[in-house]
This record gives structure tokens, sequence and C-alpha cells, in this order.
């Protein structure tokens, strides 16, 4: 069944804004609501006006938007984003987003992820965001930088028990990297950022 779904693309060029709604149009799978946002300057009001379910974007032109912020200020709790890659971007900050595709994707890998993107939005047995208090108190132990062994003995857990919620977070937010698991930590309140500064230690 073919479900009406309302994406805002936001991006300056319109090659890349035609692009991306010529591609969305042959996705007979969806049913789309498509709006164009020129000006990232207006990102957060045109949101709140349009309250779109999918926000796709380059995360360089976000500037000092983040994604937590969007929602909120739009009013989109559930709004998700998708990462529009057009050149080298850091994997750690892609982490932070539902979907990534690229300008040099095809037609057909876009409409797989998509696909993809759409059917575990409409599976409700989809645990990307569903993460238990005690996963959350660990992924707060692994931004601090602790060892297993030492979230353990701060957690009264074995190893063995802090392992396993790991591997379960990672299987639930496909984030792999103690990096990764930071942004969304950040993003999603689980830590301040003054926080996450003191535990970065500057490279030599």
């Amino acid at each position: 069944m073919n479900q009406r779904i309302s994406i805002a693309i936001a991006d300056t060029s319109v090659i890349i804004r035609s692009g991306i709604i010529s591609v969305l149009k042959r996705l007979s799978a969806l049913n789309t609501d498509i709006v164009e946002i020129t000006d990232m300057n207006q990102l957060g009001m045109q949101l709140f006006r349009f309250k779109p379910d999918v926000l796709i974007v380059n995360p360089l032109s976000l500037g000092m938007f983040s994604l937590q912020q969007l929602k909120t200020d739009s009013g989109c709790k559930n709004m998700k984003f998708i990462a529009l890659q057009t050149s080298l971007t850091d994997n750690a900050a892609l982490n932070a987003y539902d979907e990534t595709i690229s300008l040099y994707d095809s037609v057909e890998q876009i409409k797989d992820k998509f696909t993809r993107f759409h059917t575990s939005d409409d599976d409700p047995s989809d645990g990307r965001q569903e993460l238990s208090s005690r996963e959350k108190e660990i992924i707060v132990c692994v931004v601090k930088g602790m060892t297993n062994r030492q979230m353990a003995e701060h957690l009264c857990l074995s190893t063995h028990t802090v392992i396993t919620h790991r591997r379960n977070i990672a299987n639930k937010l496909q984030i792999h990297s103690p990096a990764g698991l930071t942004i969304y930590a950040i993003v999603n309140k689980l830590v301040e950022l003054d926080d996450v500064k003191d535990t970065i230690q500057p490279e030599d």
C-alpha cells in the first residue's frame, strides 16, 4: 500500500534539488509531497511551516543548526533526516542521520535506500531508537572514555554484560564507533557538549 510522505529538500543548488525531485518521482512505492527550501537561513522557519516527515540536507550546509535543534524548533519530533553527501564527509557526523544518499548513487541505489528507510520507519519492531535506561548509561560511559572494565565497576555489572549491552546498542543504532556514539549522545541530550569537551584530548 502506497503511503503519502512529506519530504523537504534543503539545498541552495537548484540543480541538486531538481535532481533529487526527479529521482523521488521515480519511486512508485511512495506518494510524496515535496517542498524545496532554498535559503538555509530560513531552514528552521520553513520546517516549522511545512512540518515534513523527512528532511534531506547536506550536513555541511547546516552551520550552527543541530538535528535536535531542528526537531525542537520545528515541532517535528518524529522528523527523519537523510544526509545528502556531496563531498567527503566525516562518517561520525553521518551516523547521526537516519540514512545517507550520495550524488554518486545510481537511481537504483537511491531507490533501495528510500525503500529500506521507509520500510524500517513503518515497522514497529525496528529498535533504532528504543534504548533501555541501562543502554543509555553505557553510552554515557563510552563517551566519557571508560573501558569495559571501568563501566562494569561503575555500573555494578559484569564485563560480559557490558559487552553484551554495547553489542545491542550497535545493533539498534547501527553506530559502531565511540565518535558516532558521542554525536548520538549530544544530539539526544544524553550528555552536555561541555562534558564531552573535557574528555577530548588534543592530538600530538
